[in-house]
């Protein structure tokens, strides 16, 4: 069975955009996961900051040698923690960046085999 062929999109910017909102032609989202990859980066830094925070205060509160002492690890198992999570971000959002890649990649295919049906005369 042949699937029915699109109707035309127009092809100016704004309306271009529109259309591509309204409709599943085009998927937005490669540049969606972009966004949401940048602010779980910017949250990862505000945790960073605190784990350095946090040292610092273990730091002051505990005296000179003893504090100190008590915040070394607690400043080294968060930053290892941090650099953990922006590790799984990542992956996380290359997974779902990849995904709907492979649907681009699908559509293009099947663009390309139903033009070549096109192409091909009927035999006899």
């Amino acid at each position: 069975m042949r699937a029915s062929n699109p109707p035309a999109r127009p092809q100016s910017g704004r309306s271009g955009l529109l259309w591509d909102l309204l409709t599943f032609d085009r998927l937005m989202t490669g540049p969606v996961v972009h966004l949401i990859y940048w602010c779980g980066l910017g949250l990862i830094a505000l945790v960073g900051f605190g784990v350095v925070g946090a040292a610092v205060g273990v730091a002051i509160r505990g005296g000179a040698w003893e504090g100190l002492l008590l915040a070394a690890p607690v400043l080294v198992a968060g930053l290892l923690m941090i650099a953990v999570f922006v590790l799984l971000w990542r992956g996380a959002c290359e997974f779902f960046l990849a995904i709907f890649l492979i649907a681009d990649d699908l559509k293009a295919l099947r663009e390309t085999l139903q033009a070549d049906l096109d192409k091909k005369p009927p035999q006899s």
